[in-house]
């Protein structure tokens, strides 16, 4: 396969006037050039694979690194805080250990029994949503990101880290800066380094005055007995502060302003809520909140989709292209809660390195947009949909505010 002779940037708007499709350059590549040579913002170069097949077959493949230390990884702007000693940034078998560490919070069981604990929390977001829009009256609005996307899996998250939900304010927005695509590398930094330095405060609070959470486990259980270093906990911890939130929050926006776009469906959820869990995979396939999505470097000579990927290679698996390609799942780019594979979506990623906290997230997903659609029946924008300010500043993608009225 010919290269492209002046490779293109790596693409990453939406299409003018579309904000729920992924960037428009996807639908070419997937059929003209599915791996295809990309500038990274600082002028390296990497592959940029498109297609759902290719994709799950690079993250599946050991012969792609996750380690941003490998040569080649293309990592310029996207390594977020503590990636260089997280979990994700590890290759196997030093990855399955470290894993099989934080598995236990996570699994279906688990986060069966936290269930109640999640509905318990949205029933109190949506009495304070409902309270709010009492005093302000008729003409009110709400907004939902910040009602109820953003504390929801806020508060969950940090009841399981035990992380004080007091600090919401400052975790937030140091998350943002890290994740903003407007922000200098610069001020990435040095919020990078605030949110290492209040969680290793933390870290080290758990040593004397430990809790039950996971934090306090990794310290005591696993530090404590030199399974893991203090900054290896760190890391880990800023990995799960940051996916634990940032990344559920996005998708509760969208969902909600997706069902709100889409009354049929929205209609028959509230008529069969059993239906909610076919329709979160659909949501989650529909939209990929992360535009490019994971990046690998190659350690060995390796061809995917006919292309040959050199060792010392960078690629980008741009998991929002997979997920609306025809080829998996035909009409693509209509939403429709009653796809028979929509499950098979890879918005959690392939592999070894697949989301640890998906089921978590399915439940505040499913629990959150239930309970909104049972409670505000007649729940609708306050503004125009043109109106809603999208997240395409940031690398996670979504809406910065939501506002709806009833």
């Amino acid at each position: 396969m010919d290269t492209l002779k002046t490779p293109a940037p790596l693409p990453a708007e939406p299409p003018p006037g579309c904000p729920f499709s992924p960037p428009q350059e996807y639908t070419h590549l997937r059929v003209e050039q599915p791996v295809s040579r990309v500038s990274m913002p600082d002028g390296s170069l990497a592959w940029l694979l498109t297609r759902y097949a290719d994709i799950r077959s690079a993250l599946s493949d050991p012969r792609f690194s996750s380690d941003v230390n490998a040569p080649g990884f293309p990592r310029s702007g996207m390594v977020t805080a503590g990636e260089g000693s997280s979990l994700i940034r590890t290759d196997p078998p030093e990855h399955g250990r470290r894993r099989r560490m934080l598995t236990r919070p996570f699994t279906v069981k688990s986060v069966s029994a936290l269930r109640p604990r999640i509905q318990q929390i949205t029933d109190q977001l949506c009495d304070e949503m409902e309270e709010r829009k009492r005093k302000d009256g008729p003409d009110g609005s709400v907004d939902l990101v910040r009602s109820l996307a953003l504390p929801l899996p806020s508060l969950v998250i940090s009841l399981l880290l035990g992380v004080p939900y007091d600090d919401r304010d400052l975790f937030q927005s140091i998350t943002a800066t890290v994740l903003s695509r407007v922000n200098t590398e610069d001020e990435r930094t040095t919020a990078r380094k605030e949110l290492r330095a209040y969680l290793g405060h933390l870290v080290a609070g758990k040593e004397g005055d430990p809790g039950d959470d996971i934090l306090s486990e990794l310290v005591h259980e696993r530090m404590g007995e030199g399974q893991l270093t203090r900054e290896e906990v760190t890391g880990t911890a800023t990995l799960l502060l940051i996916a634990g939130h940032e990344t559920t929050a996005n998708m509760i926006g969208l969902g909600a302003l997706t069902l709100l776009r889409n009354p049929r469906a929205a209609d028959e959820l509230r008529a069969d809520p059993s239906l909610m869990p076919g329709a979160v995979e659909e949501l989650l396939r529909f939209h990929s909140i992360t535009r490019s999505g994971p990046r690998r470097a190659a350690i060995a000579d390796v061809e995917v989709g006919g292309q040959l990927i050199k060792a010392g290679e960078g690629i980008v698996c741009a998991v929002a292209s997979a997920n609306r390609d025809p080829e998996q799942f035909p009409d693509a780019d209509t939403f429709d809660i009653g796809r028979r594979n929509a499950q098979h979506h890879i918005a959690f990623g392939y592999g070894v390195h697949q989301c640890l906290g998906q089921s978590l997230a399915r439940a505040e997903l499913e629990i959150s947009l239930n309970t909104l659609l049972a409670r505000f029946p007649e729940l609708r924008l306050a503004v125009d949909f043109e109106e809603v300010p999208f997240r395409s500043d940031m690398l996670v993608y979504g809406c910065h505010a939501l506002p709806v009225t009833w």
